[in-house]
């Protein structure tokens, strides 16, 4: 196994989660159902038949709820691994805490049910009276009922046998690979949740509205051994939370820089190129003089990220010399997000996905820094372009 994949897997363990829930249904039978004369069914291999509700579902509810919670918090510091979840090895033990409550609260609503559930069932029968025979000669014992309702959890930490043929190997460094593509989209849901719930038509949020976009800051920082591309990405979002005012409602350009950052997280892609473009713009060699030649840096990928790590003065440059990129007399853009969205909401003809694009590319253009244009004493200049290499193969599994 390649050295990467074994520091990957020495900081994380996997949480696997085994919530098991009644179902409360059963098949239903050709005897169940009521035909009208000359009426019959297709044949089972046209069609099925479904199922049948031997309770009110709501009765489940608080079960699924918990099911649903431990996965939560799972996810708000780890990433889906192996069917389970991989997670920090510095948060397990506030995750253990999590889980060991909701355990107690599983079984606390399931010692409520059992004691309810003849209750429930008769509710059922009485509020679909025309149907009770079918529903009585389905009922299960509480006994069997019991068994069907659980919750556990289990820590356990993931490495490769010595001994394991080179197809396996390969499987499993795949499976490691493909956590960090897992991340982002995990990341992007939660950023669309937060621009659908939170930002959207709103002309001010409070500061408690915020709260989506601090967790995928912890959740990116804890998992940024995952991925070069993810330090750069928490480094935007710091940026932007220590701009929030410590009171009050959050309005105009502040407000425009959370949508822009949101919009940019929602979309996995646009995120590692973002970060991607700031490493390349934070390494970059810096020039001792204007005689120094300037290395092309290039890469397949034809989007074109221009970075260089420190302004350079303004140079006098050939117009004919210059790809149509920056002109050499415009000022230079700053490197802050300060009235950076200024009225990308105005005009009532964008669309809402234009308006949106327009952001993010703006966002990117403005993180990184502008190309520099150096000349020589002869008057013939170089322009440094910077290209970004995005993998187009990402192994969603979810």
């Amino acid at each position: 196994m390649t050295h990467e994949a074994n520091i990957i897997l020495e900081r994380v363990v996997l949480v696997k989660v085994e919530a098991n829930i009644y179902g409360a249904r059963k098949k239903l039978k050709k005897e169940d159902l009521v035909l009208a004369d000359g009426s019959k069914l297709p044949p089972e291999d046209l069609a099925s038949l479904g199922s049948k509700r031997l309770l009110d579902p709501d009765q489940l509810t608080v079960f699924n709820r918990l099911k649903k919670e431990a996965e939560r918090i799972c996810l708000r510091v780890g990433t889906r691994f192996l069917g389970g979840f991989a997670i920090p090895n510095e948060s397990a033990a506030d995750i253990t805490a999590e889980l060991e409550r909701i355990a107690r609260d599983f079984a606390v609503a399931k010692t409520n049910f059992l004691a309810g559930y003849d209750a429930a069932v008769t509710d059922w029968v009485v509020r679909h009276p025309e149907f009770a025979g079918i529903i009585e000669q389905a009922v299960d014992s509480v006994e069997f009922v019991s068994t069907r309702l659980s919750f556990d959890y289990l820590l356990v930490t993931v490495g490769m046998p010595e001994a394991l043929p080179l197809e396996d190997v390969t499987r499993l460094e795949t499976k490691i690979g493909s956590m960090s593509e897992q991340m982002f989209y995990e990341i992007a849901v939660e950023a669309n949740q937060f621009i659908e719930q939170s930002l959207l038509g709103k002309d001010q949020v409070t500061r408690s509205a915020l709260r989506p976009i601090r967790r995928m800051r912890e959740k990116l920082d804890g998992l940024s051994f995952l991925d070069y591309r993810v330090a750069p990405v928490v480094n935007t979002i710091d940026d932007l939370l220590v701009k929030i005012p410590v009171k009050g409602a959050i309005t105009g350009g502040i407000l425009q820089e959370i949508l822009a950052t949101a919009l940019l997280l929602a979309d996995p892609v646009k995120t590692r190129r973002h970060g991607e473009g700031l490493l390349v713009a934070q390494n970059l060699p810096k020039a001792d003089s204007a005689e120094d030649e300037i290395a092309e840096l290039t890469v397949d990928e034809p989007v074109s990220v221009l970075a260089i790590p420190t302004p350079v003065p303004e140079t006098f440059v050939p117009v004919d010399k210059i790809p149509n990129v920056i002109d050499a007399d415009a000022e230079q853009i700053p490197t802050g997000f300060s009235n950076l969205f200024d009225g990308i909401f105005d005009g009532d003809i964008e669309s809402e996905d234009e308006a949106g694009n327009e952001a993010i590319d703006t966002l990117i253009a403005q993180r990184q820094s502008t190309a520099a244009i150096l000349t020589r004493p002869n008057d013939e200049a170089g322009l440094e372009v910077v290209t970004s290499e995005e993998s187009t193969a990402q192994d969603y599994w979810f």
